[in-house]
């Protein structure tokens, strides 16, 4: 059988960080794909460098020119899968802005480490041949984007980063799809594909949107200085199941009339609440009569690179409410 022709992309990140006498360098990452000879037995796979920064230096844009370029490569060269490597901080974003920009049944995994290479038990190596695997993996091909970390394939909508250090700092709330056993990709579970509509980037320019994490006393305002800061939406991690002290309710209302404003939760897991509380001002009910939108189950960090990609549709608030749907507990695909 015919070897299979893998793509890496490289952004840099921990996987490839170090110290050269005193000097903080994100490496080109060949030394790491030296010393990957399993990867000769699975593979042929090409490395390009499409970034050296930061995970947490990376713009929305980033993302979008990734999809793109992976587009591109579909279209152009016979590509079996993809691996996108970069740092942590900022996984989630990236897997799930390309599970939604890109249609493909090809493997698109995305991976990183939690230990950088000066130390000992990296897991950068380890993680990228595990990425590697999956992406040559028939098993794998129609799963959507994928992060892969610690020998475990999580979907892009669900996965989240659950600890700052430990190799395990990835889960998602279904659990993993699967593990890689003794070097094979093995699935338990297929996630459901969710198409989103709308999606249509029409503009480079990327709309400004900010994250506002509610906590108790919360006097909102910050809230009131949104719109004027030129700001095209907001995303709201509001306490429990999607509630507000009552001092936020008139100004949240006031500038849903201006602005698409997300409601989610600062808790990151679960269904937003639609039809449980009422009979008070800040509760799930009053808030999404007052004009807000339900982000379904997708945490704060999510639902923003959604209205990001939303907006720079061009989309109205109908269709921004209407693409949030198929996040909800009511979409049945």
């Amino acid at each position: 059988m015919a070897q299979k022709n893998i793509r890496v992309i490289t952004f840099g990140g921990g996987i490839a960080f170090s110290y050269k006498k005193g000097v903080a360098v994100i490496g080109d990452m060949g030394e790491l794909f030296d010393s990957l000879h399993e990867v000769a037995n699975i593979a042929i796979v090409k490395a390009t460098a499409f970034h050296r920064t930061s995970s947490s230096a990376m713009l929305v844009d980033d993302i979008i020119f990734l999809s793109q370029e992976i587009k591109r490569l579909i279209a152009e060269e016979h590509v079996d899968g993809f691996v996108v490597v970069q740092g942590t901080d900022t996984i989630e974003e990236t897997a799930f802005a390309l599970n939604t920009l890109i249609d493909t049944p090809i493997p698109v995994v995305v991976t990183g480490a939690i230990r950088i290479p000066d130390m000992k038990g990296a897991d950068g190596p380890a993680n990228l041949l595990a990425s590697i695997r999956v992406a040559a993996s028939d098993n794998c091909r129609g799963l959507g984007t994928v992060v892969v970390f610690n020998d475990m394939i999580f979907p892009a909508d669900y996965v989240r980063q659950i600890h700052t250090y430990v190799p395990n700092a990835f889960d998602a709330e279904c659990g993993p799809l699967g593990f890689i056993a003794e070097g094979i990709p093995s699935l338990r579970v297929r996630p459901i594909i969710r198409r989103i509509p709308h999606i249509d980037i029409k503009t480079v320019a990327v709309k400004l949107v900010p994250i506002y994490t509610v906590s108790i006393g919360d006097d909102g305002k910050l809230l009131t200085a949104v719109k004027s800061l030129g700001y095209k939406g907001l995303v709201l991690e509001a306490l429990g199941g999607g509630h507000v002290p009552t001092s936020l309710v008139f100004i949240l209302e006031q500038l849903a009339k201006e602005l698409p404003v997300i409601l989610s939760s600062r808790i990151g897991c679960g269904d937003m609440l639609t039809s449980t509380f009422s009979g008070y001002p800040g509760s799930e009910i009053s808030l999404l009569g007052r004009g807000l939108i339900s982000s379904g189950f997708l945490n704060g960090r999510k639902a923003r690179i959604l209205l990001i990609l939303l907006l720079m549709s061009g989309c109205t608030k109908t269709q921004i409410a209407e693409s949030f749907k198929v996040f909800s507990k009511y979409y049945n695909g």
